[in-house]
């Protein structure tokens, strides 16, 4: 269980909360996870212009797919804040999250096996909505052995 909390919302309504008065189309305009580059790699930075987290901290979204049965593995290094990764399902549930990879450092690596096929969210967030600054992170599609 994480020691905080923040919303996680249905991609469509993470930042339509409270904007009734617009169209659902204006809505759906506000809010655009950015695609994950072929590559499967970003180095980017987390500002405080980027999605509230509710925790005092911010958060930045990234759109992957991917397909069932599918085993990856994903990895935030950041030297300007402690990482938290969070994978979203196209539903918008919690699948998995990580705060501290197994080398024991800050960075976050977070591994999943993909239930079902789709459109998922990597949310990108600091520890406790605490920092922003510099990141890098990489998504590995593991391969089985033969």
């Amino acid at each position: 269980m994480s020691k905080f909390s923040f919303p996680l919302l249905a991609p469509a309504t993470a930042l339509v909360i409270g904007l009734g008065a617009l169209s659902a189309n204006a809505q759906s305009t506000l809010y655009n996870p950015i695609p994950l580059p072929d590559g499967n790699e970003v180095s980017d930075s987390l500002t405080d212009k980027d999605i509230p987290t509710g925790s005092g901290g911010f958060a930045r979204d990234y759109l992957v797919t991917f397909e069932e049965g599918e085993q990856v593995v994903m990895d935030l290094t950041s030297e300007e804040f402690d990482t938290i990764i969070t994978l979203i399902a196209p539903d918008g549930a919690a699948v998995a999250e990580n705060d501290d990879a197994p080398d024991g450092s800050t960075n976050s690596m977070l591994f999943a096996r993909i239930t079902r096929s789709g459109s998922y969210i990597i949310r990108v967030s600091p520890y406790a909505g605490q920092g922003i600054g510099s990141f890098k992170l990489k998504v590995t599609r593991l391969q089985p052995a033969e």
